[in-house]
């Protein structure tokens, strides 16, 4: 089949590369005009270490791991240990590799095959699905017609918002809205280390690995109407959530975010979505059941959601309906898990009160090993 897949991140680049090996022919298109390789290490953990095995990337994915030596800790405003993040809290994982999200992304983008058309600065501006194609016109202009188009353009999906509604009608605000930039002069070659500072309602972190280091952000919110491709917009309401925060090193790490042109902003939101699939027209990874950066599961869900689709199609064939149904019954149960696993996140790592924060704090220091 001729497959069109919106979004060019780790679900797209995975998509691209099952498809086309099962030999389809396939088209990536995304909105940026670069591949997406800032952000915070990530993790390929449980069933989709497998699926990179099939992928032919485990080897690769395994030599980018990032050896962990110190536990994530909580500092107060002098630098001081106060408590540490127990791996429980975060992993119910056994075998979980993380990396730098651009080691990732480079590995998924050489392993993508030849003839895979990926096509950057280019999205949809409209779907047409007459029961035996559908047509495509770009916001370039472009026209096309294709057997399948899979959405894979993340939480705020403009495949989902053409052919299900508007993103309001799926997503669950959990109250949290984070950012993460660079922030070079907190680099410390070496192993993966992250400290964070609490405050009511809010968190400023460094986190490092190897010779990077990164200024991570969460702060308590209800919605805020903004344009999400609007970055001056973004950096503005980060700098309004810290306003007139002293302590510790929160002022130059808010500083070396507003220097950063890639800076990442977004709500911490779930995305649930009642059927991932209408007609000839399929979503995959965030754009169908986004879990949210607190799951740390993310890349695991668009490697494992990819791969299943693949293969249900391989198996359906011309029917779509079964070939699809078969992948939403594959992967919504990972799906569910990663969104259950997020929602107590916004307790554990950004506490309402000074109150909340000490009652984390003294429980996580009594859960460490003797």
């Amino acid at each position: 089949m001729k497959i069109l897949v919106s979004g060019a991140g780790a679900a797209g680049l995975c998509a691209g590369i099952d498809l086309a090996r099962a030999g389809h022919t396939v088209e990536i298109v995304e909105r940026a005009d670069h591949l997406r390789v800032n952000g915070s290490p990530i993790d390929v953990r449980g069933d989709a270490l497998e699926t990179a095995r099939g992928m032919g990337i485990l080897d690769a994915v395994r030599a980018h791991r990032i050896t962990m030596t110190e536990q994530t800790m909580f500092v107060d405003r002098s630098s001081e240990a106060v408590a540490p993040l127990v791996t429980q809290e975060i992993d119910d994982s056994p075998d979980d590799v993380e990396l730098p999200r651009e080691d990732l992304m480079t590995i998924l983008r050489q392993a993508l095959p030849a003839e895979v058309d990926l096509r950057f600065t280019e999205s949809i501006a409209t779907l047409v699905d007459d029961g035996s194609r559908v047509a495509v016109t770009f916001a370039s202009g472009r026209e096309a017609g294709y057997d399948v188009v899979v959405g894979a353009d993340g939480v705020h999906s403009a495949v989902r918002r053409l052919v299900f509604g508007p993103e309001r009608e799926f997503t669950e605000h959990l109250g949290v809205y984070v950012a993460i930039g660079d922030a070079p002069g907190q680099a410390t070659p070496g192993n993966r280390t992250t400290e964070i500072l609490n405050l009511p309602g809010r968190f400023a972190g460094v986190a490092r690995y190897r010779d990077k280091a990164l200024g991570i952000f969460e702060f308590r919110s209800g919605p805020i109407d903004y344009d999400h491709h609007d970055r001056a917009a973004q950096k503005r309401i980060l700098a309004e959530a810290f306003a007139g925060i002293e302590d510790w090193k929160v002022p130059e790490l808010i500083k070396t975010a507003q220097d950063d042109p890639e800076l990442y902003f977004d709500a911490i939101a779930l995305i649930h979505v009642p059927a991932w699939h209408r007609g000839r027209v399929v979503l995959i990874g965030d754009a169908a059941h986004c879990a949210t950066p607190m799951a740390g599961r993310g890349t695991s869900l668009a490697l494992l959601g990819a791969w299943a689709l693949t293969e249900e199609l391989g198996r359906h064939g011309d029917d779509l309906e079964a070939a699809f149904s078969a992948y939403e019954r594959r992967q919504r149960p990972y799906a569910t898990a990663a969104q259950e696993f997020a929602r107590g996140g916004a307790d554990l790592v950004v506490p309402a009160t000074w109150e909340a924060i000490e009652a984390r704090n003294t429980r996580l220091r009594a859960a460490q090993p003797l």
